[in-house]
């Protein structure tokens, strides 16, 4: 029995035992976390106050869905700092995807800004640990990455195979273009099935380091109503997983989910795509971290623009055993990778959560 079969059966039997009621008491409804969803996502006011832009910034994509940035608002600027409350020590020991993160809301920030009239541009904090978004006089500029950033999302789905056109892959590379990243574009299947091979030997690596999975657990959300109150994590509905109540999806992911079936799931997601895009600092440092989700963000959202869904499959990145393989196999041999995304035409699945402005306005 594989570990999707379990997730229905035995969603299936808990209604027979407790009844529809009992079951959407506790774990939500699917129309009700929609419409939070999209509130989330509602369209800014021209000119925008700093919480509506602050709100953009947050839809950026980021490591476990941890969202672990703090926004201070100071006169004249948007400091988007780390919030180390949030750290992954066990999948991110060093913060690498936790700066990555802040430069993926810094970019989002600076798009939303700029096309509702607030022009600026991005810097380094002073202390030189996070981001700052520095207003400045100016024109609005309309960006139509804007349009995508409430679009965008982290599609962790088997698309349809179909290959992107020559054109939109050279449009995709352009937009992402960033000075200090290097982006290399993997179409060919020789490419594509090494790339798969090693995400498969690094899964099977996390899946057998007993810290990673505890880690990974506590950030799974099993339902909407735990989703929301949270507002954070991997919803499973995200995934494509059925919704459990929080206690029968504990229990089965402690027993059910193994090396073998997630290793099957990304082999079949990862064949399925069209491509695999490779992102590559030229340092190893916060400064190039978060060049490197600024770039990983305009890429993923000129995608969206596109029709082209995106998904993260980084355990190469992160099992650093396979680090110098992975940049050799992009001809970047020495350096350390820093984002490895799939792309391809697939479906649309429920949006992740976001925690309230509350929570991350410092």
């Amino acid at each position: 029995m594989n570990r999707r079969t379990f997730f229905v059966g035995a969603s299936g039997a808990l209604m027979l035992a407790g009844g529809t009621t009992a079951w959407m008491s506790s774990v939500g409804s699917m129309a009700d976390y929609e419409a939070y969803a999209k509130h989330l996502r509602a369209a800014l006011t021209v000119p925008p106050n700093i919480r509506g832009l602050v709100r953009f910034a947050t839809l950026a994509a980021n490591s476990h869905n941890t969202q672990p940035w703090r926004f201070h608002v100071g006169d004249g600027l948007i400091d988007i700092l780390p919030d180390i409350s949030r750290r992954t020590p066990a999948v991110d020991p060093d913060d690498h995807h936790l700066f990555v993160s802040l430069g993926c809301a810094a970019e989002n920030l600076a798009l939303a800004a700029a096309a509702t009239g607030s022009p600026g541009e991005v810097q380094m904090a002073p202390d030189g640990n996070g981001a700052r978004y520095a207003f400045a006089s100016g024109s609005t500029s309309a960006n139509p990455l804007y349009a995508a950033i409430t679009k965008r999302q982290s599609t962790r789905a088997e698309y349809d195979r179909h290959p992107v056109p020559v054109a939109d892959l050279a449009f995709l590379e352009q937009t992402a273009a960033t000075p200090g990243v290097h982006l290399t574009l993997l179409t060919d299947r020789s490419g594509i099935d090494k790339v798969r091979d090693l995400v498969v030997a690094a899964n099977d690596a996390q899946m057998a380091d007993l810290a990673f999975m505890s880690e990974l657990k506590r950030w799974i959300r099993f339902n909407p109503r735990s989703a929301m109150a949270s507002g954070d994590g991997l919803f499973s509905a995200a995934s494509g997983n059925p919704v459990l109540p929080s206690a029968l999806g504990r229990f089965a992911f402690e027993r059910f989910f193994n090396a073998r079936t997630e290793n099957d799931r990304y082999a079949r997601q990862i064949d399925s795509s069209a491509g695999v895009v490779v992102f590559i600092g030229d340092r190893e440092d916060k400064v190039h971290w978060i060049r490197v989700g600024r770039a990983c963000q305009r890429f993923a959202l000129a995608a969206t623009n596109l029709g082209i869904k995106v998904a993260f499959i980084n355990q190469p990145v992160e099992v650093a055993r396979f680090r110098p393989e992975l940049a050799g196999l992009v001809g970047d041999a020495g350096r350390r990778p820093d984002i490895i995304l799939r792309f391809g035409y697939g479906p649309k699945l429920p949006f992740s959560p976001r925690r309230p402005l509350e929570a991350v306005l410092a």
